[in-house]
Parts: C-alpha cells; sequence; structure tokens
C-alpha cells in the first residue's frame, strides 16, 4: 500500500477529497467509536464519493505494544457505490499512516507563512514518520525528529537527513507537527511564538489533548471537521470549557475551497486540528484501486 501511493499523490488526493467534501460531493456520515473498556476503542468510518463507498473499521488499542502488536489495527472495505459489489480491502494502519501525513502538508500549505520551512516533528512513530515524509514531499525541511525513545527518533532523522533534538528544539520549527498518542500535554501556551503553525495529528478520540487549553485558546484556529473536533480532537477540551465556539474554528475545506480565509497575520499562530476523517481514507483507497486497475500492483486476490 505505501509503495502503491507516493507521497505526493496522496497530498493531491487529500488535499482533493476536502474540497469535494465541502462542495457536498462526497459524503461522511459521523465516525461511530465502540468502546472496549479499559483496552481500547474501535471505530467505523463511512464515506462516499465518486461512485466508491468505503467502511473503515480501525482500533486504537494504547497497551497492545507492551504485547508486541501495534496500537491502531484494522482493515477497509472499498466497494462500487452503484452495485454494492466489493472491490478492495486494504490494511487501514498504512492507509491512515499515508492520509495524516498527507493533510498535514495539505493544512501546511494552506496555513503557515509564506517561506516558513522549518519542521519540528514531536512524535516519530508511525504517523509522525509519514507526516514528516509528506512535509518532505511538499516541499518543507530540514527539520528536528523528537520523540521519547530516542532510537526512533534518530532513525527519522538519519532518513530524512534531519536532526534529532529535544522537544524545544522541535518547537523551534516555523512547522510543527504533534503527533503523540494525546495522553498528555506536549504544548503550552508559553511555546508558541508569533507565525508559528501547529497541525495536531495526534489528539483523535474523547479525552485526549496534545496542547493545553490555554494554548489552543491563543491561535487561530482551524479543522478538518467541526462536529469530530468539537467531540473529539484537540478543541475539545476548550470547547467543553466553553472558551472556544463554533464561530472561531474554521474548516480547512473551506479554505481550500477559496471560501474562507486561512492565515490572517504572519505574526498569528495558526493551528489546525486533524482527527481524521473517512474521505481522506476513501481519497488513498481510491488511488490504490487505479494502481490497481491500471497494473501498476500485483495484489492478492480473494473471491467471496
Amino acid at each position: 500500500m505505501l509503495s502503491t501511493v507516493s507521497p505526493a499523490e496522496a497530498i493531491d488526493r487529500v488535499g482533493q477529497a476536502f474540497r469535494r467534501f465541502h462542495a457536498g460531493e462526497w459524503v461522511m456520515p459521523p465516525k461511530v467509536y465502540l468502546e472496549s473498556p479499559p483496552f481500547g476503542d474501535f471505530r467505523a468510518m463511512p464515506a462516499r464519493g465518486d461512485g466508491l463507498a468505503l467502511l473503515k473499521w480501525i482500533t486504537s488499542f494504547p497497551g497492545n505494544p507492551a504485547h508486541g502488536l501495534p496500537t491502531v489495527t484494522g482493515v477497509i472495505c472499498l466497494s462500487d457505490a452503484t452495485t454494492g459489489e466489493p472491490l478492495m480491502l486494504l490494511d487501514a494502519r498504512s492507509v491512515t499512516a499515508l492520509r495524516t501525513g498527507a493533510v498535514a502538508a495539505v493544512a501546511t500549505r494552506a496555513l503557515a507563512p509564506a517561506g516558513a520551512g522549518s519542521v519540528g516533528i514531536i512524535g516519530c512513530g508511525l504517523h509522525g514518520a509519514w507526516a514528516a515524509r509528506c512535509l518532505v514531499a511538499a516541499g518543507y525541511g530540514p527539520g528536528v525528529c523528537c520523540d521519547p525513545n530516542p532510537a526512533a527518533a534518530r532513525a527519522l532523522a538519519v532518513e530524512l537527513g534531519w536532526s534529532a533534538g529535544s522537544r524545544e528544539q522541535a518547537l523551534s520549527g516555523a512547522i510543527v507537527c504533534c503527533v503523540t498518542p494525546g495522553a498528555e500535554i506536549v504544548l503550552d501556551a508559553g511555546d508558541l511564538r508569533p507565525g508559528l503553525h501547529l497541525n495536531m495529528l495526534g489528539a483523535d478520540g474523547p479525552g485526549k489533548s496534545e496542547a493545553s487549553v490555554a494554548a489552543v485558546s491563543a491561535c487561530a484556529l482551524f479543522c478538518d471537521e467541526w462536529t469530530q473536533a468539537s467531540h473529539g480532537g484537540e478543541l475539545t477540551a476548550a470547547v467543553t470549557a466553553g472558551i472556544v465556539t463554533r464561530e472561531r474554528v474554521t474548516e480547512l475545506g473551506a479554505v481550500l475551497a477559496g471560501e474562507a480565509p486561512g492565515r490572517a497575520d504572519p505574526e498569528a499562530v495558526t493551528l489546525f486540528d486533524s482527527t481524521g476523517l473517512a474521505i481522506q481514507d476513501l481519497a488513498i483507497a481510491a488511488a490504490a484501486l487505479e494502481a490497481w486497475r491500471a497494473g501498476r500492483v500485483t495484489p492478492q486476490m480473494v473471491t467471496l
């Protein structure tokens, strides 16, 4: 999967998906959570667009690494929207990593100051690595990689020709991506400075946050989709506290469509809250389907 759709193509596809969703051409019902306490949760994410329908069944089980298993696992079923015929099954983990990285680049292009280049990655696991790779594909860098596991930070830094460093060094970048599990705050109001752009990618469910409420409330705010972001994203704590209202938050699709302003001031601090949308998965899955139909990939075949 990750060798079938390049970061550059993923960035283009995900940007198009946001525009089509904003225009009402693609449809995405709300994400459904099924808790499995105390272990984690399951998530069902449907979407439909361009003659295709998708259902993503994915998990978040934070304790899995202690048992030698990934935190995120799942499967995506891609179907023909005119007949209902299943067309392709994909590994949800790889699709999630690629589309998460792609949206970081899409949001950065739309919201970062002109000329911004240096990057800080806080959290160098699977999703942090793909955020960095997609930013490189979009022309950003060099950067600093930071992770509680120094080996993970060093490995990503070596791969990209960047450097490994501290949280403070990563926060010195013009573009900062936080890609942690969201269990603890990694960014406070005192870490903000004029012109900074933040991609907050780790808080993808209720109770998670990577930035303090004070930090969030001090930024110009953008999100992938308001309903998800207000109930299970980086904005949730500030919304619950009554500090951030709908009027303060702009959806990325509106910016990409030219219907809402992005960065209003070069000195502003912009924050993009990415909760992860099924339309992003649909964009990547559609690209994989096209690659198969064009003969560029040979998948396993299953007869149902």
